[in-house]
């Protein structure tokens, strides 16, 4: 392809994630700038806050917007879509699909292909995010700024591929994002005329609830990738060098008991013992509860007496 043919592609795949798949380099690492555009204009769109102003009610709305896709990313892209450590029917799989998807972090299938590879390849060579291969900034978010960050394995997902609605909201993942926009700036205008003592309106909601909450939830998220692999403690001597993280696990709802869940992934619990904070786990539980997921994967009995041996020699 010329530069221009590269440059018109990567645009067609702000909107299309298969458009001239052909074309991707899977092995790639160089920098696209035309296709992170959009993820550079993300953070900028935050200064409209200068011209917005706050308000406590765009505030809230954005933490409990962020809360709410957190819980989609880690409790269904991750543990759902990634490692299957529970089930739910085909219309709660689609609606946190696209809850997810609203967290403008691709879709389902593209995060459970990469989520899988990582955990295949983790701190080795091939392990596209990996801060003992290619440094912090790359980890924390360089490696999808290129083609082989892009590119989605099929092979890896093929459990996933018989669902059409899923391929959709994978393949047009920017659709949801979109749509979010639009229904948040409707939200703010309706209170600015209905309910004008708020002190909000579409412009400032869409600022608040959607730019900084994404923001600040991108990098939550792949602060996992970046620092969940260098800062914290090892109980589990795994084939990587993940850790756990207490503070990593407050802010991603219990993803930072990272080095737990590389020794085992299947568990829908990542905080292996009771003052291990796991936010997302305690709400699958409830979920079951309500009957709309089942079958949560325990951790095994030999993980939990490994688990309680390493910690008596810890404090030996």
């Amino acid at each position: 392809m010329t530069r221009m043919q590269s440059c018109l592609a990567n645009v067609r795949r702000w909107f299309d994630s298969d458009a001239c798949s052909d074309h991707i380099s899977r092995d790639s690492r160089a920098f696209s700038f035309v296709r992170v555009l959009p993820f550079i204009g993300l953070h900028l769109a935050c200064l409209l806050v200068l011209v917005t102003g706050t308000s406590a009610f765009a505030v809230w709305f954005a933490i409990a917007f962020f809360f709410i896709r957190m819980f989609a990313i880690t409790g269904f892209y991750h543990r759902y879509f990634s490692h299957k450590t529970f089930k739910t029917n085909r219309i709660w799989q689609l609606l946190f699909g696209i809850l997810g998807a609203s967290a403008a972090q691709r879709g389902p299938l593209w995060w459970a292909a990469h989520h899988r590879h990582h955990h295949q390849h983790s701190d080795d060579p091939e392990d596209l995010h990996s801060p003992h291969q290619n440094g912090f900034w790359w980890a924390h978010m360089g490696w999808f700024t290129c083609d082989a960050g892009f590119a989605m394995d099929e092979r890896r997902v093929r459990d996933w591929l018989k669902f059409p609605e899923l391929k959709f909201i994978n393949r047009f993942d920017a659709l949801i994002p979109v749509l979010a926009i639009v229904a948040i700036f409707g939200l703010g205008e309706a209170l600015a005329a209905w309910a004008p003592g708020l002190g909000t309106n579409g412009l400032q909601l869409v600022v608040w609830g959607f730019f900084i909450s994404t923001v600040f939830l991108f990098h939550a998220t792949v602060s996992i990738n970046s620092l969940a692999h260098v800062w914290g403690s090892r109980r589990f001597d795994t084939n990587d060098d993940s850790r756990n993280n207490v503070w990593l696990a407050l802010i991603t709802l219990g993803e930072g008991w990272h080095n737990n869940h590389h020794r085992w992934p299947q568990s829908a619990r990542q905080g292996f013992r009771w003052y291990e904070i796991d936010i997302t786990y305690y709400l699958l539980w409830l979920m079951e509860k309500a009957g709309i997921v089942r079958e949560l994967n325990p951790l095994p009995r030999h993980i939990q007496e490994e688990t309680l041996n390493r910690d008596k020699r810890t404090r030996a």
